[in-house]
């Protein structure tokens, strides 16, 4: 057996922006990167059609949103604004430690994350109490190309971990997007009913053997 934690909202909280578009346009400016007028809307605004369940790097949806009101720039320097208006501020989730630690003496271990920010995940973890060498793989949205509920990121976790998704448990604190696992024939965890205090006691009810 293998498992996989949701990032935000399960093992950490992180402070979000209540206005993303300002928080680009404003480090976009910080690099003298002239912003349209309307950018409210063209950051709203979809500019490319991609399928259900698909990730758009938000560097990409930027680069794309400027475009459409005639303004060209370097991708290197909308992703480093990119980067800057999201940059997280985090708390570890009481609990988290024992859980990641109860999971690793049952099997390997993965964050399974939805985030659109490059890098954002492996900088959120950084700065949290917990250790990234305690994870085997860390799979996210923007690198795999799809957001859970998508399959397909259930599947790569599966795949990174070296287990069949059938195989695969996955803690998370969403009901729609985490529990997606289970159209698969993985397990979800869902936090809503079980708290990530009681995560470790609930790996136990599974069973004694380990996989480590």
């Amino acid at each position: 057996m293998g498992l996989s934690f949701d990032l935000f909202g399960t093992l950490v909280a992180a402070d979000r922006t209540e206005n993303p578009a300002g928080a680009v346009a404003t480090e976009l400016e910080r690099r003298d990167v002239p912003v349209p007028d309307d950018w409210a809307e063209a950051y709203a605004e979809p500019h490319v059609d991609v399928p259900a369940g698909a990730e758009v790097p938000l560097t990409t949806h930027v680069l794309d949103a400027l475009a459409s009101r005639g303004i060209e720039s370097e991708e290197h320097v909308v992703r480093r604004a990119v980067v800057s208006a999201f940059e997280p501020a985090v708390r570890t989730n009481a609990g988290a430690l024992e859980a990641v630690s109860a999971a690793r003496s049952r099997g390997p271990v993965a964050v399974c994350s939805n985030c659109s920010v490059s890098g954002l995940v492996d900088r959120t973890l950084a700065e949290s109490a917990l250790d990234r060498d305690d994870f085997d793989a860390v799979v996210t949205s923007v690198d795999c190309g799809w957001r859970k509920p998508a399959p397909e990121i259930f599947e790569t976790t599966a795949d990174e971990l070296e287990i069949a998704v059938e195989d695969l448990l996955h803690v998370g604190d969403d009901p729609r997007a985490d529990g997606g696992i289970e159209r698969i024939g993985g397990t979800a965890l869902l936090l809503e009913e079980s708290p990530l205090r009681t995560v470790p006691d609930r790996f136990a009810e599974r069973g004694g053997e380990t996989d480590r």
